[in-house]
């Protein structure tokens, strides 16, 4: 067995592994530590100051009315003078430079309301705009004061003791009490606990796990107490990462942002234009006064930060981090979407498929062996052998004078017994391996499958088969990625074509492109690009390039592989590929945000503007139509705060299926293993057998199977289809029905060659693949019922 890598950053030195440090006020350039202190109090200053002035105008005091309007005006010049001028200095130029203007007309020209109303625009605007942000930021800056600083370890001598999270190591067993975050990464010691997920997924719902299961840091025990053992530090864990890659998210601009501040010159230079003619034409300085007001501030430079924040703060709350606005918009400009296969189209995380005991060994006693051993190696199958273990509801006991040789297997004592797991030669240490663990190896070979193997005091007693399955919302979130808007998409995979091919062919993805090399994987990513802008999504520290290279890179959790996080611009922290489309919709709908409210913005100051040139519009006039126009587009631009799909899903009632319709997965389960048993014995059987064996697995698949999935398709579908308003959740069922009457087909017509004398040695081979092909197209297909079934009653309520 080989043991799995735990990256870590380099500069982590807080509680999480993380060193947060407060964001600067976002797209505004030029802030100076002094100006960010004082910028909370210039609008209450300046508000204070025209209420002040409005009272004396009450009074008859026209002195002090002058002095309190000229007083909020010099308030709010001074800064937006300074930060002005070191913009012009790096030409750098945006709206401010138009509000300086204004003011500074307003005074020469005695306009001191106008003035005084400017000051609380500009002013008023900021404290807005800082306020929509935070709130757009709120779901990010969540995550980190959330964190964990304490954990509780267990000891022999001292029982349970409280310790700084920075000091957990990895085998520390601890435990977690009811409430609190979980601060490590590490596998579930107790029978089962439930957690609430939602800070790191989005998803409500409590999630129940299992003892041998992996509890990622971060989520909270909302069960009793539970014990864990810790797998990775807290630098390493899945909340760490989440953190790091927060702080990314918090720091970036989008190029959205800084086209709006390039565009601002623009309509300096087009604002200045129109306010001199005003001026030429009339002779009046008043009316280039009202045109300068009523483009002050510019709505597009106003609305575009807080768009672009409320879409990555969205993206948050669904278990999305978006690393800003700039992989937001390229987000929002895919294409073509390419997904590696391993951790992202299938789970990532192996289960043990099969247990294959010898004659003499009992299926739960070579589980109990094996798990018993693996709860202390570190190998990634270790997880899974330790669940299926805990599966059997046996009680595990503590392996002694265990060593793991890293890349071969691990040894250890389970009670009186000398184990070995691993390896097929470590295992076996040298010994022959017999004839039915030979057919369980050949089967792993032509399946793709893992195959770990269990010696007892120096007896092989069998053999686990683990297996990477399909993610059962595969399908379905390949076809939400379509409706998102997404043109063409391919899997690229380093595994063999027929393996890669099948998993193709069952989750419907346009092309599949096998045997790729890491660097290969690039080329993929390099020869897409000339059919569109791409979206790679992975996993693993070998996409990280391809992450990298692609115009937008879509990692798989925050945690497994640091690389390929770090190298993508979105991290699915909730690790279902479901997020994708979320992920898509979510940066396209606020790009179409961002651009209403600027454009509506830009159009109705222009309108504005116009009529402030022809005299229609005062110069106090102008200002309250434009703190209208402000206050209307940044409104506009927070509805990107809202999670699309958040609301309660419209659900029809359900109609009651007919009555001869039973979906009973257990009638068939019996004729579906029976597919694999007779494509291990094959070879081995006589030809009489082999015959027989072969007409009857036929029998059961035309005559039992295919009618059952088509009076299926025909009755059950339309039910399920009749419960949703907007969406088809039978399209992945339908399309493994299709592929389920090819493979049938191909099937039929492989038994129909076989000559008298019985299957000659390549005949083996393909019955042998057909039948192992059907059956995982068969799981696959009934496990998506399977979701679709359970999580029925829980969408309608």
């Amino acid at each position: 067995m080989s043991e799995t890598d735990g990256a870590s950053s380099p500069r982590a030195t807080s509680h999480h592994g993380v060193d947060p440090a407060p964001s600067p006020t976002p797209d505004r350039p030029g802030n100076e530590p002094f100006l960010e202190r004082v910028e909370p109090l210039l609008f209450p200053l300046c508000l204070g100051l025209v209420i002040a002035g409005g009272v004396a105008w009450l009074l008859g005091a026209e002195t002090v009315m002058v002095a309190a309007f000229a007083a909020a005006t010099v308030v709010a010049l001074v800064p937006a003078t300074i930060v002005s001028v070191r913009q012009l200095i790096r030409r750098d130029a945006t709206a401010d430079v138009v509000a300086v203007l204004a003011m500074l007309g307003a005074l020469l020209l005695g306009e001191w309301l106008a003035g005084a109303i400017i000051a609380v625009m500009l002013t008023g605007g900021e404290a807005l705009e800082a306020r929509a942000v935070g709130r757009a930021r709120a779901e990010l800056t969540d995550l980190l004061t959330r964190a964990p600083r304490t954990a509780h370890r267990r000891t022999a001598d001292q029982g349970l003791i409280d310790v700084a999270v920075e000091d957990v190591e990895v085998g520390d067993e601890l435990t977690v009490k009811v409430g609190e975050v979980v601060p490590v990464d590490g596998m579930l010691r107790s029978s089962h606990a439930v957690l609430d997920t939602s800070a790191l997924t989005g998803e409500t719902r409590p999630v129940e796990v299992h003892a041998g299961q992996i509890v990622h840091s971060g989520v909270v025990n909302a069960g009793g107490p539970m014990d864990l053992r810790a797998t990775a530090s807290a630098e390493a864990s899945t909340y760490a990462g989440i953190v790091r890659l927060v702080e990314q998210a918090s720091t970036e601009r989008g190029s959205f942002v800084r086209v709006a501040d390039r565009f601002a010159g623009g309509f300096l230079l087009v604002t200045l234009v129109l306010a001199g003619a005003a001026w030429a034409f009339s002779g009046d300085p008043v009316r280039a006064l009202a045109v300068l007001v009523v483009a002050t501030p510019c709505p597009l430079i106003l609305a575009a930060p807080a768009a672009m924040v409320g879409g990555v703060s969205a993206a948050a709350k669904r278990g999305i981090i978006v690393k800003g606005g700039l992989a937001l918009e390229s987000l929002a400009d895919g294409e073509v979407v390419l997904l590696d296969k391993t951790g992202t189209i299938t789970s990532g995380r192996p289960r043990v498929a099969a247990v294959h005991p010898m004659p003499d060994t009992d299926a739960a006693d070579l589980l109990h062996l094996a798990g018993s051993l693996d709860q202390v190696s570190v190998h990634p199958f270790a997880p899974a052998i330790v669940q299926a273990a805990h599966a059997r509801n046996d009680d595990l006991v503590l392996p002694t004078d265990v060593v793991e040789d890293i890349g071969q297997g691990i040894r250890g004592q389970v009670g009186q017994v000398q184990v070995r797991v691993g390896q097929m030669g470590y295992a076996a240490d040298g010994a022959e391996l017999p004839a039915a663990l030979r057919r369980v190896r050949r089967r792993g070979a032509i399946e793709g499958r893992s195959v770990v193997y269990v010696a007892a005091d120096g007896h092989l007693v069998g053999a686990l088969s683990l297996h990477d399955p399909i993610r059962p919302d595969a399908p379905r979130s390949i076809q939400a990625v379509r409706d998102a808007g997404i043109r063409e998409v391919l899997m690229v995979t380093g595994d063999r074509s027929e393996i890669a091919d099948l998993v193709g062919d069952s989750v419907g993805v346009d092309r599949v492109l096998a045997e790729r090399t890491p660097q290969e994987k690039v080329d993929a990513v390099r020869e897409a690009s000339t059919l569109g802008t791409t979206i790679m999504v992975g996993d693993g520290v070998n996409d990280a390039p391809a992450l990298a290279l692609a115009n937008t890179g879509v990692a798989m959790g925050a945690r497994g592989a640091t690389a390929a996080s770090e190298a993508a611009d979105v991290v699915l922290t909730s690790d279902r590929l479901d997020g994708l489309a979320t992920a898509v919709t979510i940066a396209r709908r606020t790009r179409r945000i961002a651009w209403q409210s600027a454009v509506t913005g830009i159009g109705l100051s222009a309108v504005a503007m116009v009529f402030a040139a022809l005299g229609y519009l005062t110069p106090v006039a102008g200002a309250i139509v434009q703190e209208v126009i402000d206050l209307g587009v940044l409104a506009n631009a927070l509805r990107a705060l809202r999670v699309p799909g958040s609301g309660t899903r419209r659900l029809r009632s359900i109609p009651t299926p007919p009555d001869h319709v039973h979906v009973d997965h257990d009638d068939l389960t019996v004729g579906v293993e029976e597919l694999g048993i007779v494509a291990e014995q094959l070879d081995e059987l006589t030809v009489p057998e082999a015959l027989a064996a072969l007409r009857r697995t036929r029998d059961f698949l035309v005559d039992d199977l295919l009618p059952h999935e088509i009076e299926e398709e025909r009755t059950v579908y339309p039910v399920l289809r009749a419960v949703f308003d907007d969406e088809d959740p039978t399209r992945p069922l339908v399309r493994t029905h299709r592929e389920l009457a090819r493979r049938i087909r191909l099937f039929d017509r492989l038994v129909d060659d076989i000559g008298g004398d019985g299957p000659e040695h390549d005949e083996v081979l393909d019955l042998q693949r057909s039948l192992f092909g059907l059956q995982a197209v068969l799981e696959f297909h009934l496990a998506l019922e399977d979701e679709l079934y359970t999580h029925l009653p829980d969408r309608h309520d």
